[in-house]
């Protein structure tokens, strides 16, 4: 005599094939049944140790080959020294809004500069300017508002604001020309005698400033207790990097192989480690076509983002999510187990001991139904 195993309210599965849903309560009924398999005895503290013991050994030894070097921090006081013409010059563009940074666009002004956009949708403009900076303002006539005791600074200062902008700019350009004929003498900025009103003055105790160590204070943002706020400065040396291939910010990223086409990545305000997770990034960057387009920051921003996402939503893409199971790594880690219980389908064919299954909890639970 034959018997089903199906219970009034469940079909026979030996003869009905079940719905998604039915495959659905049954795995759900079976996830929830007490284990029947083996028990082996674990103690946690005891592997909890092993581990951390054995990730602090590889942290040490890693950190030790491969760490981010700690490089001295690259500063408004060492550019100045190093290369005083080149500096007035980066301040003297600041000053009469013609560095990268005064054109640059969202999220700092106005501009368009640097403004990207893919099909005319542009995501800077869309946000909009969330950052105001004015470079001549913020990164040289307030600085040198804070310095005291320079009577003649603060006549020059005055003049320069109640000037207009066309006066401005003839004061700029004419230093501008005076400043390309530059010269050092005895460590100190010599240039040639023009009409370049008190342009000339400010820029020179500017360049004093910066070599005192004064203006990188200046330009870092304090919050209420941590200074972590760099943009002002780090815009400032940045300009530089475009406009003079030679600067001393291209030196030192060339040295350190953080050039564009170098792949470098480094994360060093303080001594932090560095961030290889960054090279997926810098990757695209050497590929067609965003290692030569205007737009390549923003195309490199939707792949990752795509590449993201899809990460986040692996468990809902069929086929990739059914990978594991096609892939039975997990048999690998499991193989003393199966190795002692074999697979189900093994148990059943042979008449061997088979491990608990889905299939076998449930079965279980139907027959213990009176008959």
């Amino acid at each position: 005599m034959s018997v089903s195993s199906a219970t009034p309210d469940q079909p026979d599965r030996t003869t009905t094939p079940l719905s998604l849903r039915q495959q659905r309560a049954l795995r759900r009924e079976a996830e929830a049944a007490p284990w029947k398999g083996p028990h082996r005895r674990y103690d946690i503290l005891k592997e909890g140790t092993i581990a951390l013991v054995v990730v602090v050994f590889l942290v040490a030894i890693l950190a030790i080959l491969f760490s981010s070097p700690d490089v001295p921090p690259v500063t408004l006081q060492a550019w100045s020294s190093a290369q005083p013409i080149g500096f007035t010059q980066i301040a003297l563009s600041e000053l009469e809004g013609t560095s990268t940074s005064a054109t640059y666009g969202p999220p700092y002004n106005h501009g368009s500069g640097s403004v990207q956009d893919i099909y005319g949708v542009s995501i800077q403009r869309a946000i909009g300017v969330t950052n105001p900076i004015d470079p001549s303002k913020d990164f040289v006539v307030d600085p040198l508002g804070t310095v005291s005791g320079q009577p003649r600074l603060k006549e020059a200062l005055e003049r320069y604001s109640s000037a207009d902008q066309r006066t401005r700019r003839s004061w700029d350009q004419a230093y501008g020309r005076a400043l390309s004929k530059a010269t050092l003498v005895d460590s100190q900025l010599e240039v040639p005698p023009g009409n370049y009103g008190p342009v000339g003055t400010m820029l020179a105790s500017f360049l004093s400033m910066a070599r005192s160590g004064g203006l990188d204070a200046q330009l870092v943002a304090h919050s209420a207790f941590y200074t972590t706020n760099y943009t002002n400065p780090l815009l400032f040396i940045g300009d530089s990097a475009v406009a003079q291939p030679s600067s001393y910010w291209n030196k030192i990223v060339t040295a350190q192989n953080m050039q564009s086409h170098q792949w470098g990545m480094m994360n060093e305000t303080g001594s932090w480690p560095g961030q290889p997770w960054l090279w997926l990034y810098v990757m695209w960057y050497q590929i067609a076509p965003m290692s030569t387009s205007h737009n390549g920051d923003l195309e490199v921003i939707i792949i990752m983002t795509v590449l993201s996402m899809g990460l986040v939503l692996v468990p809902f893409i069929p086929g990739i999510r059914d990978l594991p199971r096609w892939i039975p790594v997990h048999r690998l880690v499991w193989k003393d187990y199966y190795r002692t219980y074999g697979s189900a389908s093994k148990g059943r064919s042979s008449g061997g001991t088979s491990p608990p299954t889905e299939s076998a909890t449930m079965g279980s639970k139907a027959h213990s139904e009176p008959l």
